[in-house]
């Protein structure tokens, strides 16, 4: 058991999160294993006594690591949960059954990871400072299990560091952080698959084909237990159906006989998370939750739809209200997300008034035609504190986009939602989680 230096940290109390990981924030995105490895093992690698569910894919990883929580704390298990990236403030993205980290506690793990960087060699990133917290807190707070979100890719990202996770979950791959990942959806599925292990059970959504040779191939050499599981189906709003029988399941890795294997049955369940990918992100969960089942938890059908039926995740096709108007807000990031986003408001029949931002590295035409419809009004707007895209320079790609209602460069977010509110269509903001992330952080002062 980890404990801390509370005679070194407690004088530190009234440091803020901020100002203890923004030093870090200059070495920005720089993927590898080493510095986190050489950080945890200084912390007496807490990583080893927290057993995982890995969580990686480009959409989708958010809302199954979400269902996951909940079911296994409705279980009776103590859950951690950790994702990326936050909202509104740092403690979100470390949980407990639930629950986000005290601000208090946040500060004195950071400052004893702090403590234990090496002083020779390479500086730890932002995202593995912050990493190596979520591993001692956890393992100090004796977690039963936690739930570990992939922060960018698979293979090198700062959180694959567990040689045998419980389960891993490969959500959806396509194309995004390319510069990082590699040029093409083969490339990427090739990181995302990183996080495999040898014989480790694997549960895989949806994949274009040519990310999913990738992954079936990377599942081959490793002899791992896989399935590829169907979407849940819609049975009525709000509930779904997961069915579970031999001959609908892609198995890979499994014989008929083999005790591992799923018991035949279907179970029936809330879906309070909003969108038809999210029958597909439900369905990866319970196959997971399966598994564990497998593996000797206690994991019942009951809690299984009592805590699907708590899951809850900020930012993602929710409801919220600004100056007395209803307003969807969604990250929509990518043109995967931005289609998911699209299809959900096509099933609200009203035309669009978008609010939205994007990030520099986006890909910004292909986002706007997953989303943008004739008679839709735009509003552009810049990402405060982030590598922006020009609004200007995106309303010039956006009025290639025939018969828009509007189209409008803005300086500042709530300009442009002023001017929405006197709209009469549906308004939805979009384009960026830190965009959103902003939104609510403002709404919320």
């Amino acid at each position: 058991m980890i404990t801390f230096h509370y005679s070194l940290l407690t004088t530190h109390s009234s440091v803020d999160i901020d100002s203890i990981l923004k030093p870090y924030q200059r070495f920005g995105v720089h993927l590898g294993l080493e510095r986190i490895q050489r950080l945890l093992n200084n912390l007496d690698n807490p990583q080893n006594r927290v057993p995982i569910v890995h969580v990686a894919g480009t959409n989708g990883k958010g809302s199954v690591c979400a269902y996951l929580s909940a079911v296994l704390k409705e279980a009776g298990y103590r859950v951690g949960r950790y994702t990326s990236p936050h909202l509104v403030d740092w403690t979100e993205r470390i949980c407990l059954n639930e629950q986000p980290i005290a601000v208090e506690t946040l500060q004195q793990i950071l400052l004893q990871v702090q403590q234990a960087i090496p002083p020779d060699g390479e500086t730890p990133t932002q995202f593995e400072i912050i990493t190596a917290a979520a591993w001692l807190y956890f393992a100090q707070a004796q977690v039963d299990i936690a739930i570990i979100e992939v922060g960018l890719g698979g293979r090198l990202d700062a959180t694959n560091i567990c040689d045998r996770p419980l389960v891993t979950v490969i959500t959806s791959i396509s194309r995004e952080h390319w510069q990082q990942l590699g040029p093409t959806v083969a490339d990427i599925a090739r990181e995302k698959a990183g996080i495999l292990k040898p014989n480790c059970p694997a549960v895989i959504g949806q994949l274009p084909l040519e990310a999913e040779a990738v992954v079936r191939s990377r599942i081959e050499e490793l002899d791992c237990p896989a399935i590829f599981p169907s979407p849940s189906r819609q049975i009525e709003p709000g509930w779904a159906e997961f069915q579970i029988q031999n001959s609908k399941f892609k198995i890979q890795n499994f014989t008929i006989s083999d005790s591992r294997l799923p018991t035949p049955d279907s179970l029936q369940y809330p879906l309070p998370l909003l969108g038809d990918i999210q029958l597909m992100n439900s369905a990866l969960a319970i196959a997971a939750l399966q598994i564990l089942q497998q593996q000797g938890w206690k994991i019942t059908a009951e809690a299984i739809s009592t805590g699907m039926g708590k899951a809850r995740w900020l930012g993602r096709l929710q409801w919220t209200t600004w100056q007395g108007r209803k307003l969807l807000i969604d990250g929509a990031h990518n043109p995967a997300a931005a289609q998911a986003l699209r299809q959900y408001v096509d099933t609200l029949e009203q035309p669009v008034c978008w609010v939205m931002g994007m990030l520099s590295t986006k890909d910004h035409v292909d986002i706007f035609r997953a989303l943008l419809r004739p008679k839709d009004e735009l509003h552009l707007v810049p990402v405060p504190d982030h590598s922006t895209a020009d609004p200007e320079t995106l309303a010039k790609l956006a009025r290639e986009c025939p018969q828009l209602a509007a189209c409008h460069a803005y300086s500042n977010l709530f300009t442009a939602l002023e001017a929405a509110t006197r709209s009469s269509n549906l308004i939805v903001l979009c384009g960026s989680l830190y965009l959103v992330g902003y939104f609510l952080r403002a709404s919320k002062s």
